[in-house]
């Protein structure tokens, strides 16, 4: 059938609600047409990927919006930018670099959206139910809410998702409809212990490794053992959406929509089967890696996707125990709404005398924040691991969580960190 519109959607394409939203229509419409979208469905809430500055263009798209008064339709939440807003003095960009990227954050304000500045949206309070139609942008938002939310959403980039928040609506296409959401490719854990632990480690390869082989179908899991806390899902997806393009995947007895592989594969045989062995998981973290251990640190960086309050509770006590401080910072990457509700708590004071150094509304590998590049950065994250190098050149060593405390205080890569 061809795309259509409803009689709604016409009178917003025909200007009934402003020329922004005229204009979000126009394209939302062509784009849905481009896929082969038969229409449109109505979406609950937004998440808006467009927040960092990549050039004049994005300025110039939101502000366009803003003249033409447009507000966004549904609840919509803001990815980071370019700058920390909390702590201005913690980026170190040049007036004509910074003048930009902070009028593009302050537009999408502008259009009604809620000035979150997380890649974790899930960790506020606007976070979807089961079966939500939304339409979120940021990689790893997008796989952590179709897989461990069970909302639905298709992979949505720059403009796209602000057209959808600005007109309500989406393509029914895609990961919004039933039929497009069961397991194609099953990836079986093979080999491993039955009493094999859930390491932060071990789902962190897993997801490279289903990433880097579903291409743009959808992955099942078997085998993967009960995770300790939704963060170690929230890396599992962070990493798959990293290593390629995963919008989705299922995790056999985990996931809500995986109750059992039958449920996972919708009834049907999967295309392929591939098994992940520990030898498998070994390597995928081996890569991540391009220093040896007891090379000299210049920074850590955790939380990438933005860390959680259940990481914070894992990190300080860790970072306490360290006497008298780190020897390397530790910038820690989290959301505004997440450090506000720590500092209420009184849970961070005391902590930048060991090093530790907050960093809200932006992450460390894609602006100006760390004091050193020149060396090597530890990082327990895969996503973090996976585009530094390439995003600020830096050279990574990927670790747990308290393999990275342990280097931060040693000022070398440490392994084996209890």
């Amino acid at each position: 059938m061809a795309f259509r519109l409803t009689p709604q959607d016409q009178a917003l394409l025909n200007g009934e609600a402003g020329a922004a939203v005229a204009s979000a229509m126009s394209v939302l419409s062509a784009f849905s047409e481009a896929l082969g979208a038969e229409e449109l469905l109505d979406i609950s809430r937004a998440h808006i990927d467009g927040c960092l500055f990549h050039g004049q263009v994005s300025l110039d798209f939101v502000e366009r919006l803003v003249a033409g008064d447009g507000r966004v339709r549904v609840p919509t939440t803001l990815n980071v930018g370019s700058l920390d807003l909390i702590h201005p003095e913690r980026v170190h960009l040049v007036p004509a670099a910074e003048a930009p990227a902070r009028r593009l954050m302050e537009a999408h304000v502008a259009l009604g959206c809620i000035p979150s500045f997380t890649c974790a949206p899930y960790q506020t309070r606007f976070r979807p139910k089961f079966g939500e139609q939304i339409a979120w942008g940021e990689s790893n938002a997008i796989v952590f809410a179709n897989s461990v939310i069970g909302a639905r959403t298709n992979r949505y980039g720059d403009f796209i998702d602000l057209c959808c928040a600005l007109t309500g609506r989406a393509p029914a296409w895609g990961l919004h409809l039933d039929e497009n959401r069961r397991g194609q490719i099953l990836f079986r854990l093979t080999g491993f212990p039955a009493s094999q632990e859930a390491t932060d480690g071990l789902f962190v390869a897993v997801g490279l490794l289903i990433g880097s082989q579903s291409g743009e179908k959808v992955p099942v899991i078997e085998g993967l053992p009960v995770p300790r806390d939704e963060d170690q899902l929230k890396a599992l997806g962070a990493a798959a959406a990293s290593a390629g393009a995963v919008g989705l995947f299922h995790a056999v007895g985990i996931t809500p929509e995986a109750p059992t592989l039958a449920d996972a594969l919708g009834g049907q045989a999967p295309l392929a089967v591939i098994t992940i062995t520990p030898a498998d998981v070994e390597a995928a973290l081996a890569r991540l890696s391009s220093v040896p251990d007891g090379a000299p640190l210049g920074a850590v960086c955790l939380g990438t996707p933005h860390f959680s309050l259940t990481e914070w509770k894992r990190l300080i006590p860790l970072v306490r125990e360290i006497a008298p401080r780190c020897a390397v910072p530790i910038y820690v990457n989290t959301g505004r709404a997440t450090l506000m509700a720590l500092e209420e708590t009184g849970a961070l004071a005391g902590l930048t005398d060991f090093g530790v150094i907050p960093v809200a509304d932006t992450c460390t590998y894609i602006t100006a924040v760390l004091e050193q590049i020149d060396g090597v950065v530890m990082t327990n994250s895969g996503k973090w691991a996976h585009y530094a190098p390439g995003n600020i050149g830096v050279q990574v060593a990927f670790g747990s969580l308290e393999e990275c405390v342990a280097s931060a205080a040693a000022g070398r890569v440490v392994r084996g960190a209890a």
